[in-house]
């Protein structure tokens, strides 16, 4: 697909709900060897809710994707209280600041949501690369997106996904070397070697979820 319509941007963010509820329990059971054992309820319920929530925005939103994304982000926030919910969250407000005035997404517009989203992420968790976060896999994955598009301004947006997901994989593979710092993880630190970070694993699927939908529409 050469691009995605405003009122087809809530099918793409029910592909990535999809992916969550599918990956509920993989990611709860992740979860709760390392930490609180939520994450998979918290992503599933956030980003299941989320189309919806864009969809009872899209009037008001006059066909402006990112002020559609920033009012259903922040409606998001409320249906999942917690530290990755507000992480999230916040990553589609900045996201959908980064596409304020769009009325469609091209391969640029969607290397700009992910640069965005990543933005989001780390001025909310207040992370940086290699604290083996879910940082590590959405920052290489807005970069190889961005890189994309600085290579080619007309990349499509399978190539600009494509880009994304190989990143976003390879950050994943990333965090089995790195020492965690933040909550539970980092009490049981040595439990961590040659474990990948849940965090960054959801943060794989965000973008798989993604691309799921661009390659097989």
């Amino acid at each position: 697909m050469d691009k995605i319509l405003f009122e087809q941007v809530p099918e793409l963010f029910a592909s990535v709900g999809a992916l969550f509820v599918e990956k509920k329990e993989e990611l709860c059971e992740m979860d709760a060897k390392l930490g609180d054992g939520d994450l998979g309820l918290t992503m599933s319920k956030g980003y299941a809710a989320l189309p919806d929530l864009m969809r009872a925005e899209a009037e008001g939103a006059g066909g402006d994707i990112g002020k559609m994304l920033m009012k259903a982000g922040m409606k998001m926030s409320s249906l999942v209280p917690s530290t990755m919910g507000f992480l999230m969250s916040t990553g589609v407000m900045e996201g959908g600041k980064a596409l304020k005035g769009k009325t469609e997404l091209d391969g640029a517009a969607l290397a700009d949501y992910l640069t965005g989203f990543a933005f989001g992420v780390q001025k909310r968790g207040k992370c940086e690369p290699g604290q083996r976060t879910i940082y590590d896999a959405v920052l290489p994955a807005a970069q190889a997106a961005k890189a994309a598009v600085e290579s080619d301004p007309s990349a499509s947006l399978k190539t600009v996904i494509e880009a994304a997901l190989a990143a976003a994989k390879d950050g994943v593979e990333a965090t089995k070397d790195m020492v965690p710092v933040f909550g539970k993880a980092a009490v049981h630190a040595a439990q961590c070697k040659g474990v990948a970070d849940q965090g960054a694993v959801a943060g794989y699927y965000k973008i798989l979820g993604l691309s799921n939908y661009i390659i097989n529409q």
